[in-house]
């Protein structure tokens, strides 16, 4: 039982890697299947457009799928240009606010994309396929060897002989699209400890009081999800009863459309208060003063995770 309770631990605390690396694995094993599988070469003069549309297509719906399955896509959208904020919908301010909370989010959604196009450059199939159809790299080959034409160059992914005899050309596509792979790979890796390093440098508060944060806002996103399926029965089995037994309902306390719309806006750190998350602030604030609540603080990359524990509740 201890066991298995460190296993739990260990995953709790290192959930973000663990899903990264889960969802890469499942792209690089579903690359592999989709290039040896539904992959086949036409060997004519499409070759550049099939080879590049399996390199970059399934990396753009993946990026798609990234922000569809992000529930904080959806708090960001929800509500943005409902008729009372019609006027605010296109403003700068709304626009400023959306990109700083869309950058992180793009960045976490890139993982899958890349490494569909990381593992499919190191694989070299689509590469060697779009290469063989270019006309720049057609005129290149043929310069030194002038009994090849750009048909057989055409030919070359499909025909194991003529790939043979034309060796030089063949692994010169591979080393090509290997190298651009690894230098992906290590530009990848190279941005990420940058951005991680200048984000901690950037952050507001110390170390500790950091992983504190994470703990709180991990058990404040546990609790508010218990108590909202709690409230919810509660208030369905209130709304039940009444129907089918005919009785006036009793006086049920709720939060109010506004109380919804304060809690579920996008937390903002503000070095004069000491607020662990927008839920945190919004109890603590008076709540005829909603305005001076959803205006005050600014958006911190390295507070991100805040947000993120709450909007898991949504299940979207």
């Amino acid at each position: 039982m201890d066991r298995l309770q460190k296993v739990l631990d260990f995953c709790i605390r290192y959930q973000t890697t663990l899903s990264y690396s889960i969802v890469s694995m499942l792209t690089a094993g579903s690359e592999r299947i989709f290039s040896s599988v539904v992959f086949k070469c036409p060997c004519n003069s499409g070759n550049m457009l099939y080879g590049y549309s399996f390199l970059l297509a399934p990396a753009f719906v993946l990026l798609l799928l990234g922000y569809m399955v992000n529930a904080k896509t959806w708090r960001l959208f929800t509500g943005t240009c409902s008729p009372e904020k019609h006027l605010q919908c296109c403003s700068w301010r709304t626009c400023a606010r959306f990109c700083q909370v869309l950058v992180p989010m793009t960045a976490k959604a890139l993982v899958a994309p890349l490494t569909w196009i990381a593992v499919a450059l190191l694989g070299a199939n689509f590469y060697e396929c779009a290469a063989s159809g270019s006309s720049l790299t057609a005129s290149l080959f043929c310069k030194n060897n002038t009994n090849y034409s750009q048909d057989q160059l055409f030919q070359m992914p499909c025909d194991e002989e003529l790939s043979a005899k034309m060796s030089s050309a063949c692994l010169s596509f591979q080393a090509q699209s290997q190298l651009i792979g690894w230098f992906l790979i290590a530009s990848i890796m190279s941005a990420a400890l940058i951005s991680t390093c200048v984000t901690h440098c950037h952050s507001p508060v110390s170390y500790l009081q950091l992983q504190f944060w994470k703990i709180y806002s991990s058990k404040e996103h546990e609790l508010f999800e218990s108590k909202a399926k709690e409230h919810a029965t509660k208030l369905a089995e209130r709304n039940t009863n009444c129907f089918f037994e005919v009785t006036k309902p009793a006086e049920f306390h709720t939060p109010s459309n506004e109380d919804w719309k304060n809690v579920s806006i996008f937390y903002t750190f503000n070095s004069q208060e000491q607020y662990y998350s927008t839920l945190h602030k919004y109890v603590n604030t008076n709540r005829d003063k909603s305005t001076k609540f959803k205006e005050e603080g600014q958006h911190l990359t390295d507070l991100a995770f805040v947000d993120e524990t709450q909007t898991s509740v949504s299940g979207l």
